[in-house]
């Protein structure tokens, strides 16, 4: 029996590890025939999906089991049959910081569609963790009120910058939270304040919540504004002229270096490595934190760029990079990883 992951909402703090795709086995599931399994009004669907077509850098092979869910209900649906069935699961978004590996992954992969948005008072949203980030960044600015600027640029869902504690240009996600709403795995509805939890650089406290199953919904508290539009439309423009915003890509791989005043480009870049490639995998000539899918990226080629370009900073520079994305591995054995 494989052991249940923890499960994440879409984006994770876990570090890199030294791994070894094993290239010389065959995908997970391979049969040609498409298999489903009704369970509580919910359609798993067995070894068909591929997992390159729910995350950003376009990488992945099939998983054994997916499911979407749509309401907090079918959520908690999803957890038990994985439990009952000691089914590995994860939760995911929109697959932005997210590193599947081509042979796919032996357990259950759950979409989170959970996308409602609710206007509790004016400036107070409770969005679904399933929503997009950046439509929510951009309302909420279109209506007046600061705080989520930088959201739009943020190709994520609320329930994975909650939960990486998403930022840039100044804002992070956790100065504007009241309150989020999780489900447990022991399958409990939980309320938590802000004042109830810590944040920090791309961190939160449901990275090391065990029992955290996913984030169902999150309440922000926004201060009008009549320039927030403005400077949103400033941080976009900023956006497109510096990120390769039309390749594929899972955004900044690495965290900014704490205490340094440099951040993880300068150095990637000082270290020559803009443009350096393997297989289909490219550090971006715009953005050296980018690295880039060419078109035809393995699972291996990604990670042995990563590696590349971790051991070139550190031996140039004495740094050691962290890993804002988090790499899948197909027979998830956790033991393998760091926090």
């Amino acid at each position: 029996m494989l052991p249940t992951p923890p499960t994440f909402t879409k984006m994770a703090s876990m570090a890199f590890p030294v791994v070894q795709s094993p290239r010389n086995s065959t995908p997970i599931f391979s049969s040609n025939k498409e298999k489903t399994q009704n369970w509580n009004a919910l359609k798993f669907v067995r070894g068909k999906k591929l997992l390159k077509d729910l995350s950003t850098w376009g990488i992945g092979g099939p998983c054994n089991y997916f499911v979407q869910v749509f309401h907090q209900t079918h959520l908690l649906s999803a957890i038990r049959y994985c439990r009952e069935f000691s089914i590995p699961y994860v939760v995911i978004g929109k697959g932005s910081n997210c590193l599947f590996d081509d042979l796919g992954f032996d357990g259950c992969v759950i979409l989170n569609q959970i996308d409602f948005l609710e206007r509790m008072e004016p400036g107070v949203y409770r969005a679904g963790s399933g929503f997009r980030f950046n439509h929510l960044g951009s309302l909420s600015c279109n209506e007046g009120f600061t705080g989520l600027e930088f959201a739009a640029g943020i190709p994520g869902t609320v329930g994975g910058a909650t939960y990486m504690n998403a930022g840039a240009n100044g804002q992070e996600t956790a100065n504007v939270i009241e309150s989020i709403d999780i489900v447990t795995t022991e399958g409990n509805f939980r309320t938590l304040n802000r004042i109830d939890l810590t944040f920090g650089y791309r961190s939160s406290s449901f990275q090391d919540m065990d029992n955290l199953a996913a984030i169902v919904a999150v309440t922000f508290r926004l201060e009008h504004s009549g320039s927030a539009k403005k400077r949103q439309q400033e941080l976009l423009k900023r956006r497109r002229a510096t990120q390769p915003v039309n390749e594929r890509s899972a955004g900044s791989v690495f965290r900014n270096p704490v205490n340094l005043g440099v951040s993880a480009a300068e150095l990637i870049d000082k270290a020559g490595l803009k443009g350096c490639s393997i297989g289909g995998a490219m550090v971006s000539n715009i953005h050296a934190n980018f690295l880039v899918n060419n078109g035809a990226a393995t699972s291996q080629d990604m990670l042995n760029l990563i590696a590349l370009v971790k051991d070139k900073v550190h031996s140039k520079f004495g740094v050691e990079l962290e890993e804002e994305v988090l790499y899948f591995h197909p027979y998830w054995n956790y033991a393998k990883w760091e926090r």
